[in-house]
């Protein structure tokens, strides 16, 4: 299962971990964080260094009930860090969370390796048609309505019926397009209870019928501090918990926070797999 960034061939069939570099002042975990030049370039240097294949950057937060953001500022909040990075590390493979067009298309020009929409082409028609053009891998991720609305949308006939037809007509309606990387996130806490990011969960395996990578999003979740009791900063250790059951049920992509963490689980599951009698 190989993607191809910028003309190298990424092989997924040994899972990779996707590091987030939040660009807003109000993300669920780490808003506001990375303001200064110097305190971004040593985050990524980390996450570099700690393993990380990809970088996905996002300055439009869709934690449940953001406020919605105005499409110059999202450029003005992204496109000076994306240079600033490629600039100090030019061989980064960068993701570029927005389900806008228009920023796809500045970011691509600049030297971003992928888009990752958390709508599907839902939010802006005009997303296909940009990825053919640019021929980059694209994330495709469940979400009902948008991430103001979103939490009243968590009703289901059928979760996991539901979502393999979404996906089932994503993937269709992708190649017809002539869109050749597609990746499938199933977008935990995303339209969704926390009862059903579990059975989500354990269903995951099921995703694989589409023949394309999943990358997951679990990192620090309400998912996983909700049932702990605690909080996002306390997290880490239930979302290794669950990045390793994903990891079982054939997830190809951890997108995370803490980089090393992740890339000690996708170490340790691949040493199980290998010894399998």
């Amino acid at each position: 299962m190989v993607i191809n960034c910028k003309g190298e061939l990424i092989d997924l069939t040994t899972p990779k971990v996707m590091g987030i570099l939040n660009l807003t002042p109000d993300s669920f975990y780490d808003g506001g964080k990375y303001k200064d030049a110097s305190i971004i370039l040593n985050q990524v240097e980390k996450m570099l260094a700690n393993g990380a294949t990809f970088i996905d950057m996002g300055a439009y937060s869709s934690r449940p009930g953001a406020e919605h953001v105005e499409e110059e500022l999202e450029m003005q909040r992204l496109l000076p860090i994306l240079e600033l990075i490629l600039k100090n590390f030019p061989k980064t493979l960068i993701s570029i969370d927005t389900f806008r067009s228009r920023l796809a298309v500045e970011s691509l020009e600049m030297g971003a390796a992928m888009i990752n929409d958390i709508s599907a082409g839902n939010l802006d028609p005009s997303m296909f048609s940009t990825i053919a053009k640019y021929q980059v891998p694209y994330i495709m991720m469940h979400l009902k309505g948008t991430p103001q609305s979103m939490q009243k949308q968590a009703h289901y006939d059928d979760l996991i019926k539901d979502l393999l037809f979404y996906f089932s007509e994503k993937v269709n309606e992708t190649t017809a397009n002539k869109i050749n990387d597609i990746l499938i996130d199933p977008g935990f806490g995303f339209a969704k209870t926390t009862e059903q990011n579990y059975t989500l969960l354990n269903h995951l395996d099921l995703f694989q019928s589409f023949k394309v990578p999943v990358l997951i999003g679990l990192s620090r979740k309400s998912m996983i501090y909700k049932i702990l009791e605690t909080s996002p900063k306390e997290a880490l250790n239930g979302t290794t918990s669950l990045h390793t059951i994903a990891l079982m049920k054939g997830a190809n992509i951890l997108r995370v926070h803490d980089v090393k963490e992740a890339m000690e689980c996708v170490k340790l599951v691949e040493a199980l797999k290998a010894n399998a009698l």
